[in-house]
């Protein structure tokens, strides 16, 4: 059974940093590119950054370039979110996703609060 579990959040002041991990089982983790999503509050969910399995190069979308780094350790199965400079619009649930076919797999979230 495919598992993906983010930690690490929690409440953080602005200028602060979080790591967020996910780790995943179930599946063959090196065969996927894993991704990493935000929902705000009445907003809908959005990518934030992904990394590929193959070589692992990363896409990281205009709004935390430079401020987030995503990386991955495939002996551990784990995804890492490195967020530095945060800002309060960055308070949002974090999900980390793989896509499997037409099927997409989702972790529960972990919450990350940014205080002004």
């Amino acid at each position: 059974e495919v598992h993906l579990v983010e930690s690490g959040g929690g409440l953080v002041q602005a200028g602060g940093s979080v790591r967020l991990s996910c780790a995943a089982s179930g599946f063959s983790f090196d065969d996927y590119s894993i991704g990493w999503f935000r929902q705000a509050p009445g907003k809908e969910r959005e990518g934030v950054s992904c990394i590929n399995n193959k070589d692992g190069s990363t896409f990281t979308v205009d709004s935390v370039k430079g401020r987030f780094t995503i990386s991955r350790d495939n002996t551990k199965k784990v995804v890492s979110l490195q967020m530095n400079s945060l800002k309060p619009d960055d308070t949002a649930v974090y999900y980390c996703n793989f896509n499997r076919g037409y099927r997409g797999f989702w972790g529960q979230g972990t919450q990350v609060t940014v205080s002004v």
